[in-house]
């Protein structure tokens, strides 16, 4: 396939090109007058070129607006692109078609795909891209448009089964719990294969996130359950340490001396007390650990 790279157009000040054809209009009608007047039919071989020449130059006029290109095609030939805004003059058979250089945004569909441990999940993104090559996008893709909304889902597919839904280990990414990391790899994802439209990707994140419908109530509860076993394992590490550093502090303060005995069931009384659910009633105990 002819790669096509875009360049710069000819044109020419259109305002001074419609001075100029007017004063050719003035000048073709002063030229009929005369031609008339004097009854020479000679004359018609210098009316009629001009006047057709006129006729066709008024197709020669454009304008473009900012943020805006005009592709010029001659005769099936590209001859160059028009970015700067304004009215132009260029050749009458030349074919100026429109290309927006603005910001578009692209929200996708709601896609059901797999992620990575192969639950059935419901994703969607928005992608925000321009147009940086107008040549490219005209005639490297038939509609660079439908080419970004079908590329950027192929994308989104890509991207979901390459991540978890969820992790709760903290050096795994995953889709819910680093956005900005996915949001990365989804714009570079969606830019490579978007390079050959001549299109550039600004931004690309998801705008929606869930369990397929069909297991969404069973993952709700697996979620919770690990959120809950995530839960209990820090409670037990922070009493750990808290139970550490009380005896700690009764032995170097030698506020009473524990044998083992002494110390397991304090351990005991402690690890309960922090580690339940549920708040403890205290005991005091006016005889000793062994009663």
């Amino acid at each position: 396939m002819q790669t096509i790279v875009e360049q710069n157009g000819k044109k020419l000040n259109g305002y001074l090109m419609l001075f100029f054809i007017i004063a050719l209009t003035i000048f073709n009608f002063y030229w009929l007058v005369e031609m008339i007047r004097y009854e020479e039919p000679a004359m018609l071989v210098v009316f009629i070129p001009l006047v057709i020449i006129n006729a066709i130059s008024f197709g020669g006029f454009f304008t473009v607006q900012p943020n805006e290109a005009r592709v010029l095609v001659l005769f099936g030939k590209y001859t160059g692109s028009i970015r700067e805004s304004g009215f132009f003059f260029t050749n009458p058979f030349a074919t100026k078609k429109h290309v927006s250089l603005r910001i578009h945004n692209f929200n996708s569909e709601r896609i059901k795909v797999n992620d990575l441990e192969g639950n059935p999940i419901e994703i969607g993104a928005v992608v925000v891209y321009r147009v940086i090559d107008s040549a490219r996008a005209l005639f490297d893709v038939e509609n660079y448009e439908q080419f970004v909304a079908i590329q950027s889902e192929t994308a989104i597919r890509a991207l979901a089964s390459e991540f978890s839904y969820d992790s709760h280990d903290e050096n795994k990414a995953s889709l819910r719990g680093n956005p900005q990391e996915i949001a990365e790899a989804l714009t570079k994802q969606v830019q490579t294969r978007l390079q050959v439209a001549g299109v550039e990707i600004i931004e690309a994140r998801i705008s929606h996130l869930a369990y397929a419908q069909e297991i969404a109530q069973t993952m709700l509860r697996r979620q919770q359950a690990q959120a809950i076993i995530a839960a209990r394992k820090k409670i037990v590490e922070g009493a750990v340490g808290m139970v550490q550093d009380a005896l700690r502090l009764l032995s170097e303060q030698k506020i009473v001396k524990l044998d083992e005995d002494k110390k397991a069931t304090m351990v005991n009384n402690l690890m309960v007390a922090l580690v339940s659910d549920k708040d403890m009633q205290p005991v005091i105990n006016t005889g000793t650990l062994y009663q």
